[in-house]
Protein backbone atom coordinates (compact mmCIF):
# COMPACT_ATOMS: atom_id res chain seq x y z
CA UNK A 1 0.00 0.00 0.00
CA UNK A 2 1.38 3.30 -1.43
CA UNK A 3 1.55 5.75 1.46
CA UNK A 4 -0.16 9.01 0.15
CA UNK A 5 1.38 12.67 1.09
CA UNK A 6 -1.33 15.21 2.33
CA UNK A 7 -2.04 17.74 -0.13
CA UNK A 8 -0.04 20.77 0.42
CA UNK A 9 -2.30 23.70 2.03
CA UNK A 10 -1.98 27.08 0.04
CA UNK A 11 -0.02 29.73 1.54
CA UNK A 12 -2.33 32.22 3.06
CA UNK A 13 -2.98 35.41 1.05
CA UNK A 14 -3.38 38.22 2.81
CA UNK A 15 -6.66 40.07 1.98
CA UNK A 16 -5.93 43.48 -0.14
CA UNK A 17 -6.70 46.94 1.58
CA UNK A 18 -8.92 48.77 -0.55
CA UNK A 19 -7.30 51.97 -0.85
CA UNK A 20 -9.43 55.23 0.88
CA UNK A 21 -10.37 57.91 -0.88
CA UNK A 22 -7.90 60.15 -0.54
CA UNK A 23 -5.18 57.33 -1.83
CA UNK A 24 -7.20 57.04 -4.72
CA UNK A 25 -7.19 60.90 -5.09
CA UNK A 26 -3.24 61.34 -4.59
CA UNK A 27 -2.42 58.23 -6.52
CA UNK A 28 -2.38 60.21 -9.95
CA UNK A 29 -1.14 63.33 -9.17
CA UNK A 30 1.93 61.47 -7.28
CA UNK A 31 2.29 59.39 -10.60
CA UNK A 32 2.69 63.09 -12.62
CA UNK A 33 4.87 64.11 -10.11
CA UNK A 34 7.01 61.05 -10.98
CA UNK A 35 7.01 61.70 -14.54
CA UNK A 36 7.61 65.07 -14.19
CA UNK A 37 10.48 64.89 -12.42
CA UNK A 38 11.85 61.70 -14.61
CA UNK A 39 11.05 63.87 -17.89
CA UNK A 40 13.13 66.87 -16.58
CA UNK A 41 16.48 64.62 -15.86
CA UNK A 42 15.63 62.92 -19.07
CA UNK A 43 15.54 66.19 -20.96
CA UNK A 44 18.34 67.57 -19.73
CA UNK A 45 20.56 65.18 -20.03
CA UNK A 46 19.73 64.36 -23.83
CA UNK A 47 17.56 66.77 -25.13
CA UNK A 48 13.53 66.47 -26.78
CA UNK A 49 14.83 64.43 -29.52
CA UNK A 50 17.14 61.94 -27.67
CA UNK A 51 14.83 61.13 -24.58
CA UNK A 52 13.07 58.12 -24.86
CA UNK A 53 9.57 57.65 -23.38
CA UNK A 54 10.85 54.33 -22.00
CA UNK A 55 13.41 56.37 -20.31
CA UNK A 56 11.41 58.51 -18.57
CA UNK A 57 9.37 55.87 -17.61
CA UNK A 58 11.82 53.41 -15.98
CA UNK A 59 13.07 56.27 -14.46
CA UNK A 60 9.65 57.28 -12.73
CA UNK A 61 9.07 53.42 -11.95
CA UNK A 62 5.79 53.19 -13.62
CA UNK A 63 4.35 51.99 -17.03
CA UNK A 64 5.31 53.96 -20.24
CA UNK A 65 1.22 54.15 -21.24
CA UNK A 66 0.94 56.43 -18.32
CA UNK A 67 2.77 59.05 -20.10
CA UNK A 68 0.51 59.06 -22.59
CA UNK A 69 -2.43 58.48 -20.42
CA UNK A 70 -1.91 61.82 -18.58
CA UNK A 71 0.06 63.99 -21.06
CA UNK A 72 -0.85 62.56 -24.23
CA UNK A 73 2.56 61.73 -25.03
CA UNK A 74 5.91 62.80 -25.05
CA UNK A 75 5.34 66.11 -26.73
CA UNK A 76 2.76 66.98 -23.69
CA UNK A 77 5.19 65.97 -21.08
CA UNK A 78 7.54 68.12 -22.47
CA UNK A 79 4.95 71.19 -22.69
CA UNK A 80 3.86 70.14 -18.94
CA UNK A 81 7.50 71.10 -18.41
CA UNK A 82 7.79 74.69 -20.00
CA UNK A 83 3.89 75.38 -18.09
CA UNK A 84 6.02 74.22 -14.67
CA UNK A 85 8.86 76.55 -15.53
CA UNK A 86 6.40 79.44 -16.37
CA UNK A 87 4.43 79.06 -13.16
CA UNK A 88 7.94 79.08 -11.25
CA UNK A 89 9.31 82.52 -12.69
CA UNK A 90 5.75 84.13 -12.19
CA UNK A 91 7.05 83.82 -7.90
CA UNK A 92 9.81 86.05 -8.80
CA UNK A 93 10.10 87.80 -12.08
CA UNK A 94 8.00 90.39 -10.76
CA UNK A 95 7.23 94.23 -12.38
CA UNK A 96 8.56 95.76 -9.38
CA UNK A 97 12.15 93.94 -8.50
CA UNK A 98 14.87 95.91 -10.22
CA UNK A 99 16.86 94.46 -12.76
CA UNK A 100 19.88 93.53 -10.58
CA UNK A 101 18.42 91.62 -8.30
CA UNK A 102 15.86 89.42 -11.21
CA UNK A 103 19.31 88.75 -13.22
CA UNK A 104 20.62 87.41 -9.71
CA UNK A 105 17.44 85.59 -9.30
CA UNK A 106 18.24 83.60 -12.59
CA UNK A 107 21.16 83.16 -12.02
CA UNK A 108 20.66 81.15 -8.39
CA UNK A 109 17.74 79.45 -9.74
CA UNK A 110 20.11 78.11 -12.41
CA UNK A 111 23.15 77.27 -10.11
CA UNK A 112 20.78 75.46 -7.89
CA UNK A 113 18.66 73.36 -10.09
CA UNK A 114 20.64 73.46 -13.71
CA UNK A 115 18.18 71.49 -15.22
CA UNK A 116 16.24 73.67 -16.55
CA UNK A 117 18.89 75.52 -17.92
CA UNK A 118 20.36 73.16 -19.60
CA UNK A 119 16.90 71.74 -21.39
CA UNK A 120 16.68 75.18 -22.79
CA UNK A 121 20.13 74.83 -24.21
CA UNK A 122 19.30 71.60 -25.63
CA UNK A 123 16.35 72.89 -27.04
CA UNK A 124 18.76 75.96 -28.73
CA UNK A 125 21.18 73.41 -30.14
CA UNK A 126 18.43 71.34 -31.66
CA UNK A 127 16.83 73.91 -33.17
CA UNK A 128 13.35 74.01 -31.09
CA UNK A 129 11.34 71.69 -29.67
CA UNK A 130 7.76 71.30 -28.82
CA UNK A 131 6.12 73.73 -27.27
CA UNK A 132 8.46 76.62 -27.94
CA UNK A 133 7.44 79.88 -26.02
CA UNK A 134 8.29 83.40 -28.18
CA UNK A 135 10.53 85.59 -25.78
CA UNK A 136 9.09 88.24 -24.40
CA UNK A 137 10.69 91.90 -24.70
CA UNK A 138 7.94 93.91 -23.09
CA UNK A 139 8.78 93.78 -19.56
CA UNK A 140 13.07 95.25 -20.75
CA UNK A 141 11.20 97.57 -22.76
CA UNK A 142 9.22 99.11 -19.84
CA UNK A 143 12.26 99.13 -17.88
CA UNK A 144 14.03 101.21 -20.71
CA UNK A 145 11.03 103.84 -20.33
CA UNK A 146 11.65 103.94 -16.67
CA UNK A 147 15.60 104.36 -16.73
CA UNK A 148 16.48 100.76 -16.04
CA UNK A 149 18.27 100.92 -19.42
CA UNK A 150 19.88 103.53 -21.12
CA UNK A 151 17.79 104.71 -24.15
CA UNK A 152 20.36 103.55 -26.78
CA UNK A 153 20.48 99.89 -25.60
CA UNK A 154 18.44 97.39 -27.76
CA UNK A 155 16.08 95.36 -25.54
CA UNK A 156 16.77 92.04 -27.88
CA UNK A 157 20.48 92.48 -27.62
CA UNK A 158 20.59 93.31 -23.76
CA UNK A 159 17.72 90.18 -23.16
CA UNK A 160 20.15 87.91 -25.16
CA UNK A 161 23.86 89.26 -23.16
CA UNK A 162 21.84 88.37 -20.15
CA UNK A 163 20.45 84.94 -20.83
CA UNK A 164 24.34 84.38 -22.08
CA UNK A 165 25.86 85.52 -18.58
CA UNK A 166 23.21 83.84 -16.94
CA UNK A 167 23.81 80.56 -18.73
CA UNK A 168 27.82 80.85 -19.03
CA UNK A 169 28.76 79.00 -15.76
CA UNK A 170 26.48 75.76 -16.53
CA UNK A 171 27.52 75.46 -20.75
CA UNK A 172 30.91 76.75 -20.02
CA UNK A 173 31.91 75.05 -16.66
CA UNK A 174 35.56 73.95 -17.74
CA UNK A 175 36.27 77.77 -18.56
CA UNK A 176 34.57 78.90 -15.10
CA UNK A 177 36.53 76.79 -13.48
CA UNK A 178 40.16 77.78 -15.05
CA UNK A 179 39.04 81.98 -15.52
CA UNK A 180 38.01 82.07 -11.39
CA UNK A 181 40.53 79.23 -10.06
CA UNK A 182 36.85 77.96 -8.56
CA UNK A 183 34.44 75.24 -8.84
CA UNK A 184 30.84 76.77 -10.96
CA UNK A 185 28.54 75.28 -7.95
CA UNK A 186 30.58 76.06 -5.25
CA UNK A 187 29.75 79.12 -2.72
CA UNK A 188 32.91 81.46 -3.41
CA UNK A 189 32.12 81.26 -7.02
CA UNK A 190 28.42 82.05 -6.72
CA UNK A 191 28.97 85.08 -4.70
CA UNK A 192 31.62 86.26 -6.45
CA UNK A 193 29.84 85.99 -10.09
CA UNK A 194 26.29 87.28 -8.55
CA UNK A 195 28.49 90.79 -7.55
CA UNK A 196 30.04 90.98 -11.07
CA UNK A 197 26.95 90.75 -12.94
CA UNK A 198 25.00 92.93 -10.11
CA UNK A 199 27.33 95.67 -11.26
CA UNK A 200 27.12 94.55 -14.95
CA UNK A 201 23.64 95.31 -15.07
CA UNK A 202 23.28 98.11 -12.87
CA UNK A 203 25.78 100.00 -15.68
CA UNK A 204 22.99 99.35 -18.20
CA UNK A 205 21.34 102.16 -16.91
CA UNK A 206 24.23 104.70 -17.08
CA UNK A 207 23.56 107.49 -19.61
CA UNK A 208 26.94 109.18 -18.77
CA UNK A 209 28.68 106.91 -21.86
CA UNK A 210 25.69 107.66 -23.76
CA UNK A 211 27.71 109.50 -26.48
CA UNK A 212 28.39 106.77 -28.91
CA UNK A 213 32.46 107.00 -30.16
CA UNK A 214 32.61 107.22 -33.63
CA UNK A 215 33.35 104.13 -35.72
CA UNK A 216 36.45 103.70 -37.54
CA UNK A 217 35.78 104.32 -40.55
CA UNK A 218 33.71 106.99 -39.30
CA UNK A 219 36.22 109.00 -37.47
CA UNK A 220 38.70 107.99 -39.96
CA UNK A 221 36.56 109.68 -42.63
CA UNK A 222 36.24 112.76 -39.90
CA UNK A 223 40.03 112.97 -39.91
CA UNK A 224 40.76 112.96 -43.20
CA UNK A 225 38.52 115.49 -44.01
CA UNK A 226 39.92 117.59 -41.10
CA UNK A 227 43.35 116.56 -42.50
CA UNK A 228 42.32 118.07 -45.57
CA UNK A 229 40.65 121.39 -44.86
CA UNK A 230 43.89 122.41 -42.49
CA UNK A 231 46.29 121.56 -44.96
CA UNK A 232 43.74 123.82 -46.87
CA UNK A 233 43.57 126.63 -44.45
CA UNK A 234 47.54 126.64 -43.59
CA UNK A 235 48.09 126.79 -47.37
CA UNK A 236 46.09 130.06 -48.40
CA UNK A 237 47.14 131.46 -45.04
CA UNK A 238 50.79 131.29 -45.29
CA UNK A 239 51.75 131.35 -49.03
CA UNK A 240 52.09 134.83 -51.06
CA UNK A 241 49.53 135.44 -54.21
CA UNK A 242 50.83 134.55 -57.33
CA UNK A 243 52.64 137.09 -59.62
CA UNK A 244 50.66 138.11 -62.56
CA UNK A 245 52.52 137.07 -65.85
CA UNK A 246 54.23 139.72 -67.76
CA UNK A 247 52.77 141.06 -71.12
CA UNK A 248 53.71 139.29 -73.78
CA UNK A 249 56.83 140.93 -75.93
CA UNK A 250 58.53 142.57 -73.22
CA UNK A 251 60.98 139.89 -72.08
Amino acid sequence: MTDQQPPEKAPKRTPRRAPAPDERRLDPERTRRLLVEAAIDEFAAKGYAGARVQDIADRAGVNKQLIAYHFGGKEGLYQELERQWLVREATFATPDVPLDDLVARYLHMALDDPRFARLTLWQSLTGGAAGKHPEDLSDLQRRQREGELAPELDPAAVMLMLYAVVVAPLALPQTARELFGLEPDSPEFRERYTEQLRRLVRRLADTTQGAEAPSGSESGERAGAGGSESAERAGSGSAEPEAPLPPSGTV
